[in-house]
């Protein structure tokens, strides 16, 4: 499955020993989550937005570690997420929270190749230049569906080609980039020179009057969204109950401290009333590069991030279908969404995906500028995946009492309900505060229409959303497909006679 950069940095977990240390662990969470491409939003906030990245942190990145961890051990067999939520909640349900996850995703590609697209454009030599061609909606539109469907056909060729893509464009386009830019914006500070930053740490905190203000602040629940597919790697840690939560307490630290200060490296030198959300960091590296003689490099660093954007589809592309695939061979979905190639991809679920994509995108040349079609796009990706996560933890929370003999590896502390409560709750909290925020029209975009704007996030939300539950309803026998043994989808523990709670 992909693991996130929907978003933070979305990318393939790499495979691991049977048993790995606290510090590789928490490597893994790191990389996976990870991205650049979001920071512009948040600078707008300045130094306030430090307390959105500890919020978010603290409220839902911790929340859905922990959550998922727990879910993982108990319920290790094949179907993540629609293992989970069907163990609490029936099949139904279950196919809901699966094809959230991988429709959120299909629908978060335009926006982060939107991103590759600009950083292609700032490879030209001079700025002014590049950023018209950055804003250009046929160029947008064009590099996009390049792009896309290029990673596409790498994920048909197999495994083994697209995990090299995923591996080298991570470390090359995400990790030596991140680590550039908060160098750079810290020598920068260090050396007393001019900053557009408010530093007063009274505006530490943000201020809640005017609710526009945190719209854009939601955003990052998805920086920090696919913690939870790093919870497989619960059973390969040499003690799960002590390991685990050490290594999500140092991954998060670490996580958040990328996130605050490369915000902060774009909000020292460029003016809130200019932040664009799909330029606005190429044009921070344009002009920390060039304040330090460092021009020359800039179309080196702009293809860099171009190519962590590919990696990160790349791993995308084929992640998230692939487990719908392994949910649809039971029957749940339609024969055509179930074909593979002789590399056994799901090339059938793949080819929709493109198309879909395909449509989102030309959302570019009709909406009245790319900010408004990239802010419409990723809040709806927001809004999707916001409600899997709350299908998951009301899941673990009932499981706690629907099958609290169950085994499991890792545990929430906290007694038999409290800790479950506890965090498990503040996640659902947070996820649903998150929810009805992204709905709301932000103060500081232009995206035309503000009824047009919530009308397409409320009817694109219950036409995704509703999807699964129509092809539920003309659904048939004929639909499931014989497999050999080893990949059949074990039943779920309901459905075994005479079995009401494994101990």
């Amino acid at each position: 499955m992909k693991t996130t950069s929907h978003s933070g940095q979305r990318s393939a977990l790499p495979s691991t020993a049977a048993r790995m240390g606290v510090f590789t662990l928490a490597m893994i969470n790191v990389s996976a989550i990870v991205s650049l491409r979001g920071m512009s939003a948040e600078s707008t906030y300045g130094l306030s937005s430090a307390f959105y990245y500890i919020f978010a942190a603290l409220f839902f990145l911790i929340p859905v570690s922990l959550v998922a961890a727990e879910l993982t051990t108990g319920w290790p067999q094949k179907g993540g997420v629609y293992r989970w939520v069907g163990e609490a909640f029936g099949k139904k349900w279950g196919f809901l929270a699966i094809w959230l996850q991988w429709i959120e995703s299909t629908i978060w590609f335009p926006t982060v190749l939107t991103f590759a697209a600009v950083s292609i454009a700032f490879m030209g030599p001079d700025q002014a230049w590049d950023q018209a061609l950055a804003s250009n909606k046929w160029y947008i539109l064009l590099i996009v569906l390049c792009v896309y469907w290029g990673a596409t056909l790498l994920n048909l060729r197999g495994m083994q080609t697209s995990a090299t893509v995923t591996k080298w464009g991570t470390i090359i386009g995400t990790v030596i980039p991140a680590a550039l830019l908060i160098l750079l914006g810290l020598i920068y500070y260090a050396l007393g020179n001019p900053v557009l930053l408010n530093t007063n740490p009274n505006s530490f905190f943000p201020d809640l009057s005017n609710f526009n203000n945190i719209v854009l602040a939601a955003s990052i629940f998805l920086f920090y969204a696919g913690m939870e597919m790093s919870a497989v790697h619960v059973k390969d840690v040499k003690n799960p109950s002590k390991d685990y939560p050490l290594a999500i307490f140092i991954s998060a630290i670490m996580t958040v401290g990328i996130f605050v200060l490369g915000t902060l490296a774009i909000s020292l030198i460029i003016p809130k009333s200019q932040v664009n959300l799909v330029q606005s960091l190429l044009v921070t590296y344009d002009t920390y590069m060039n304040f330090f003689g460092l021009g020359w490099l800039n179309w080196l660093l702009a293809f860099a991030l171009a190519l962590g954007v590919l990696a990160q589809v790349t791993a995308w592309v084929g992640g998230p279908s692939k487990g719908l695939y392994q949910v649809g061979v039971t029957g749940l979905l339609p024969p055509i969404m179930q074909a593979r190639n002789k590399n056994k991809v799901q090339i059938g679920i793949l080819i929709i995906q493109g198309i879909i994509v395909t449509l989102l995108s030309i959302m570019f040349v009709i909406m009245p500028s790319v900010q408004a079609a990239y802010q419409i796009i990723s809040q709806l990706t927001i809004i999707l995946y916001l409600i899997m996560y709350m299908m998951m933890f009301a899941a673990a929370i009932y499981l706690r009492y629907r099958e609290p003999n169950t085994p499991r590896g890792f545990r929430i502390p906290g007694g038999k309900y409290f800790g479950m409560w506890l965090i498990g709750g503040l996640g659902f909290l947070a996820s649903l505060l998150a929810f009805i925020v992204s709905f709301i029209p932000p103060g500081q975009i232009d995206i035309g229409s503000k009824t047009s704007y919530v009308l397409l996030l409320i009817g694109g939300t219950f036409l995704f959303a509703g999807i699964p539950f129509v092809i539920q309803l003309f659904a048939n026998p004929s639909w499931k497909r014989p497999l050999p043994e080893n990949e059949e989808f074990e039943p779920f523990g309901w459905e075994k006679p005479a079995s009401v709670n494994k101990s």
